[in-house]
């Protein structure tokens, strides 16, 4: 049985067809999830005016390597930086939030406190310790947004090892405070 070159032709645009599709989906996909990561679909909300918390990078997102993504999150006029175990150093995704956070304190005249949680896992001394280096990088991270140095206070919290999981602990604290 002999077929004719039409039905050749319509079959092999229909295959196109549907590998192109298949194609567009999967770069959809990956797309979708960088911006999600990344925080690049919700600009970061004014501290100061925030009416709920947002979240720049969902808790418990994990990278290619299937290690945790720090992240940040808007509270009202609290703003919680998370970091990844055993690191202190700040994200690009952090650098919305320290914007807004410096233009509240000029805007209002504000001062922050800055105060750093850890987990419970391992050594405590060390944990204390990379609590501190987290709020101090935080806090250098501020002024060299324009923050006014000043008027930002470290401030070792009453219970610096946090609530909740260890992911939810690992975190630095920045509020605003009447000046």
């Amino acid at each position: 049985m002999a077929f004719s070159t039409s039905d050749d032709d319509s079959q092999q645009r229909f295959a196109l067809g549907f590998l192109f599709a298949i194609i567009a989906l999967v770069v959809s996909a990956v797309v979708g999830t960088v911006v999600v990561q990344r925080g690049i679909a919700r600009p970061a909300a004014t501290p100061a005016s925030a009416p709920a918390a947002e979240v720049v990078a969902p808790a418990g997102t994990l990278d290619i390597a299937g290690n945790e993504v720090a992240r940040v999150v808007v509270d009202g006029s609290v703003v919680k930086f998370y970091f990844t175990s055993g690191r202190a150093d700040l994200t690009a995704d952090a650098a919305p939030a320290l914007t807004d956070v410096v233009r509240a304190m000029k805007d209002g005249d504000r001062r922050v406190v800055v105060s750093g949680f850890h987990d419970a896992t391992g050594d405590a001394a060390v944990n204390a310790e990379l609590a501190k280096q987290r709020a101090q990088a935080v806090r250098d991270a501020l002024v060299a947004a324009g923050a006014p140095e000043d008027r930002i206070e470290l401030r070792k919290p009453e219970l610096t090892q946090g609530d909740g999981n260890s992911a939810e602990a690992r975190r630095v604290e920045v509020t605003l405070a009447a000046q």
